[in-house]
């Protein structure tokens, strides 16, 4: 079977006769029409679910609906063996038949492989409103690490800027006490992203604890880590000592060499460190690829 376009979501799964396990006479038991009714005992939640928190007053809320008007939407899950499934999609109308004390559930049954159930997975939840930006950013990570795509590959997949997704993934470098202040809303992206211009987690700690014991707005935010900022430069600029003619030369050289201008700085007699700045991922392969040879 072609693999589904990644971006297309469930779409590309359900709107294919190919993927439909219960139209073909197979072995799921109460099939009714292309809806079959599935033991709950015998379904395994989505192991490639980016979604971690479920609010338990919503799904109890969804229970006692499914007690009174029972399952509205069938699930859809994919064939593991006999008498054996996996979700695919649903996860919430699942728990909250499990809570309604429901012993089998409608669902649609797919054929599925596991790339496909983690880019529809990750996908269709990049695409719901109620993610919160670091499951957003954790799922494109996924992308990247786990279907072996560029930044500029995700860009066109799942119809997002380069620049939105950059972004995203620039969370996953905060500290995690700043990662959970976002989950539960405590901060928002515009105040993470100020935070994430400050290279010194303990600085973005203390920037961190500031928004939330004052209520800080995100410009705010912005000025006090652009203050930090300049500030941490200038002191960096006076602890820096002079270049001797040996390393003048020697910073030459590196420039030449990798074609940028290379930045050295001594904190010590011999203590420093080589700053190679670059403008692209290009000029970043380049500048690798000097290394290398």
């Amino acid at each position: 079977m072609k693999k589904p376009a990644l971006g297309r979501g469930l779409s590309a799964l359900l709107e294919d006769e190919r993927t439909d396990v219960t139209q073909k006479g197979s072995e799921v038991h109460g099939t009714v029409g292309s809806i079959a009714e599935i033991a709950i005992k015998n379904i395994e939640a989505n192991p490639f679910q980016p979604r971690t928190k479920f609010e338990a007053e919503e799904l109890e809320e969804l229970a006692q609906s499914i007690r009174e008007l029972g399952i509205i939407q069938p699930i859809t899950l994919r064939k593991l063996g006999y008498d054996k499934y996996q979700l695919i999609s649903g996860e919430r109308r699942f728990r909250a038949s499990q809570i309604a004390g429901l012993d089998r559930i409608p669902a649609y049954v797919r054929v599925a492989n596991d790339q496909s159930m983690l880019e529809m997975a990750l996908v269709e939840n990049i695409q719901r409103s109620n993610l919160d930006a670091i499951e957003v950013a954790i799922s494109y990570q996924r992308l990247i690490d786990e279907c072996s795509l560029t930044q500029d590959e995700l860009s066109k997949r799942v119809g997002k800027k380069r620049s939105t997704i950059s972004n995203y993934l620039r969370l996953l470098k905060l500290p995690a006490e700043i990662q959970n202040g976002i989950r539960e809303n405590k901060i928002s992206m515009g105040h993470a992203r100020a935070l994430i211009n400050l290279e010194d987690p303990a600085e973005q700690l203390k920037i961190f604890n500031q928004i939330v014991e004052e209520n800080l707005s995100v410009r705010k935010t912005e000025e006090i880590s652009r203050e930090k900022k300049v500030s941490s430069s200038s002191s960096a600029k006076k602890k820096s000592l002079p270049l001797s003619l040996t390393d003048k030369k020697l910073k030459s050289e590196l420039s030449e060499l990798l074609n940028v201008q290379v930045r050295l700085q001594r904190s010590d007699v011999d203590k420093g460190k080589i700053v190679i700045p670059f403008d692209s991922d290009e000029e970043l392969a380049h500048i690798l690829q000097s290394l290398k040879s």
